[in-house]
């Protein structure tokens, strides 16, 4: 089997350095294996993303001395296939309209006194999981904005046990409630990472995902996506994190060097490659 991987930023920002390892290592790979190495540009928030940012993607990966399959799939064009998806969920009763505010989300942590917790935060409590039929349809006919989520109770029992596995890690069993309900559909855009990421990789025939290791919970929901669509399943292979000199994680939030700073320094692209943990790339 023909190993494909692809590295899938959102034109939000200019790449930086934690950006450069995830999409040197995904392309290390394919080539090892005599493979193939796609670009795919998670474009949903359309609020925050930006077509200058995606073009800097393209001139940064080129400058990094990468190379990808043509042409590059963008998610703002694959909406319908979203809406697909959700709508055989829907039908299977294993998806629920979510009206609650962020606030209220959190006055309902804070009355419980206590909540299962994962890296990102608190997990939902469950509110509009306990509305009936009538009152989803009512609020929702009143035009109420709501989010879709994913019910994990019934969508852990529809697909029974499930494993996946990381080349790094082995075999590993799905644990649904690591993320709890997650979001499937924003109340802003009709999709999420999780339902966006799982459809894509599996369209694209994508065979080894690679990303950080701090994604790791995430891919139990996707695995058990995959398994209520009835897609085919990848490996995956979650690596480490680029660190500053803080020990922080490289992220956009935290405002750091980017790859076209490092470039307008005089930076080379080995200085580059060696900087994001690949020094013989």
């Amino acid at each position: 089997m023909t190993v494909v991987t692809r590295f899938a930023p959102s034109p939000t920002g200019l790449l930086h350095l934690g950006h450069a390892h995830a999409a040197l290592f995904a392309a290390r790979l394919a080539r090892a294996a005599g493979g193939r190495f796609l670009l795919r540009i998670e474009d949903i928030d359309g609020g925050r993303c930006k077509p200058e940012f995606e073009a800097a993607i393209e001139e940064d990966m080129t400058w990094l001395g990468l190379d990808w399959e043509r042409p590059v799939v963008r998610q703002s064009d694959r909406m319908a296939d979203y809406g697909a998806a959700l709508e055989r969920l829907r039908e299977a009763r294993l998806v629920y309209p979510c009206f609650c505010t962020r606030k209220e989300i959190r006055a309902e942590i804070a009355r419980a006194g206590q909540a299962p917790h994962r890296a990102e935060g608190p997990l939902y409590p469950g509110i509009c999981r306990r509305l009936t039929d009538d009152e989803r349809a009512a609020r929702t006919a009143a035009g109420v904005p709501h989010a879709l989520r994913l019910d994990m109770t019934a969508a852990a029992a529809r697909a029974g046990p499930l494993t996946w596995h990381d080349r790094g890690r082995g075999d590993i069993a799905v644990e649904p409630e690591l993320l709890g309900d997650v979001v499937l559909a924003r109340k802003d855009v009709p999709t999420s990472y999780h339902l966006a990421v799982t459809l894509d990789d599996a369209a694209q025939g994508v065979t080894l995902v690679t990303r950080a290791e701090d994604l790791l919970p995430s891919t139990h929901v996707h695995r058990l996506l995959q398994a209520l669509l009835g897609l085919p399943v990848p490996e995956w292979q979650h690596h480490g994190l680029i660190t500053d000199e803080n020990g922080e994680r490289i992220a956009k939030r935290n405002n750091p060097t980017t790859l076209r700073t490092l470039r307008g320094a005089g930076t080379s692209p080995a200085q580059a490659r060696a900087l994001a943990g690949f020094p013989d790339q």
